[in-house]
């Protein structure tokens, strides 16, 4: 059992550093990057949900996400990505997900990826067969083990992951999660947390708004929510990935209102640590924009 494991760390290890080593941002358009365990990581990443027609928005732009974000489309991007320095993709694996990062790796990309795994395959399958920088627990499923109170199997569950070698991680939309997990010891070597605290239930919503739910009532973003996110993240010493800055299309009406989320983001976390935005570049060249806001707002600090 000991040389078996020997054998799985020797080998995850050479190739992960193999990825890593390749994974340079091109002369000229680099970001400024941070150190994540052996890997050196930009500060801005690209998510993924956009790929797949999650848009957290409505069914509508759902749909057209999906309609526009063909195979060659989601790769385009993701070179794309790569060419404006952007070394980190957020990547939640699946059959289409997976087919579409085997051709991105076939024609030469090089990105180095956070992944959460959306399917029944175990973890140390995952890592043999994605080579992934980091693997962290869903969100999603976070939060609904944390209300119920039941977080024991989350921290198995990153035992098993770091005995590979492979940085660990929890992801979640509740700073409180961070608090606990921190509070009691948990190894751990990162987090992905959400701006805002978008999976309250009905009656937690209700309580905050005085008894009224907002229509529709699936989602809700609160302009407090990111100053508490903000101050959870800058209390642990452990590298954050912060998501959804935008909240969600929310904020993006004017380019002021854009440049004003990532200043206040960029302001507001560690200088380790790193946010993830999704790109719809259908009608604009979001991937550039964003990329010349990160290196233009880090710049001035």
């Amino acid at each position: 059992m000991l040389h078996a494991r020997r054998r799985f760390l020797k080998t995850t290890a050479g190739l992960a550093a193999g990825l890593a080593a390749r994974a340079e941002t091109p002369a000229g358009l680099r970001l400024p990057t941070v150190h994540f365990g052996k890997y050196e990581i930009s500060r801005l990443m690209i998510g993924c949900n956009q790929f797949y027609g999650f848009s957290h928005f409505n069914r509508l732009l759902n749909e057209l996400m999906r309609e526009w974000y063909t195979p060659e489309r989601v790769v385009e991007v993701l070179h794309r990505s790569e060419r404006n320095g952007i070394n980190v993709y957020q990547y939640a694996h699946g059959d289409r997900a997976w087919s579409d990062l085997q051709r991105f790796r076939s024609e030469g990309g090089k990105m180095n990826l956070i992944v959460v795994n959306t399917t029944p395959t175990p973890e140390v399958e995952l890592i043999r067969l994605i080579q992934p920088a980091g693997l962290y627990y869903h969100g999603e499923r976070t939060d609904v083990a944390f209300r119920s109170g039941d977080m024991q199997p989350i921290r198995e569950w990153l035992k098993r992951v770091r005995d590979t070698g492979t940085m660990a991680g929890v992801g979640t939309h509740k700073p409180e999660v961070i608090e606990y997990i921190e509070e009691h010891g948990w190894e751990v070597d990162f987090y992905v947390i959400c701006a805002y605290n978008r999976t309250r239930t009905p009656e937690e919503v209700r309580k905050l708004l005085g008894g009224q739910l907002p229509v529709p009532a699936g989602e809700v973003y609160l302009e407090s929510d990111p100053p508490h996110t903000f101050r959870v993240v800058r209390q642990v010493r452990k590298p954050c990935m912060v998501f959804k800055i935008l909240a969600a299309g929310r904020v993006t009406n004017t380019p002021e209102m854009v440049d004003r989320a990532f200043s206040v983001a960029f302001d507001s976390i560690k200088p380790q640590d790193c946010v993830i935005v999704g790109m719809y570049p259908r009608y604009k060249d979001e991937v550039t924009e964003n990329a010349d806001r990160v290196r233009r707002i880090l710049g001035r600090s």
